[in-house]
């Protein structure tokens, strides 16, 4: 046998378990920060409620919970299952994208929240770094998608162009991870220190939720990385 082939064989193993491990780890930085989230908003923030009639916070809340479990952690779902399990790969393309979808219908959800919230507050929408951030990574994330949907998704069609296409579909899809996770992190200072929380238990809650969430963007992208070498 080649001893090309053998080490290109071993190569793609040791690949293959270091993704499978990076790609544990991150499900389990994503778990720990739905746990943090879910402890911080029910127990810390009053619960969530889109159609709460009495209480404006609870229609807030679903924002940030939406936003990481709809749209954060969904993309990074996503993004993993195309380039971590093996499968068919039109199978591997159609749950890519539905993924994505689910991700892009909750990220609307929970958009929808945040500006119902600054309605019934009587806040100016779009005045901060977070919201221009946030509304310039979601954009661009929907026309990453469409791209996908309309190059890649159907049979046939120019392979060289999908060849061009691909590493930027790929590089782009990282750094609007990267930005959708900077866009979170941005909104929970800015949501700390509206609060004006110090060394109080919420306070340390919402900085080891960042953390989870800054974490499990990382994995993903290692992940995924060692992924393509499989």
């Amino acid at each position: 046998m080649d001893i090309h082939a053998v080490e290109g064989h071993h190569d793609r193993h040791r690949h293959r378990r270091s993704a499978s491990g990076v790609t544990v780890l991150a499900h389990l930085f994503g778990l720990m920060a739905l746990i943090l989230m879910l402890v911080w908003l029910l127990h810390y923030r009053e619960g969530i409620d889109l159609d709460s009639n009495d209480n404006s916070n609870r229609i807030f809340n679903v924002h940030p919970f939406l936003m990481f479990f709809g749209f954060i952690f969904m993309a990074g779902e996503a993004m993993m299952a195309y380039q971590t399990v093996r499968a068919d790969r039109q199978v591997q393309k159609f749950v890519h994208l539905f993924l994505h979808m689910v991700a892009i219908v909750l990220g609307i959800v929970g958009l929808h929240a945040a500006f119902k919230f600054h309605d019934r507050r009587g806040i100016t929408d779009m005045y901060s770094l977070h919201s221009w951030i946030g509304i310039g990574t979601f954009s661009l994330y929907c026309l990453q998608w469409l791209l996908g949907l309309f190059v890649f998704l159907p049979p046939g069609g120019s392979v060289e162009m999908k060849a061009r296409i691909a590493p930027l579909h790929v590089s782009g899809g990282r750094a609007l991870l990267l930005m959708a996770i900077c866009t979170a992190l941005t909104g929970l200072m800015e949501k700390a220190t509206f609060l004006q929380l110090r060394n109080q238990n919420e306070a340390h809650v919402i900085n080891f939720l960042g953390l989870m969430i800054l974490l499990f963007g990382i994995a993903v992208d290692l992940s995924i990385t060692l992924g393509r070498y499989i």
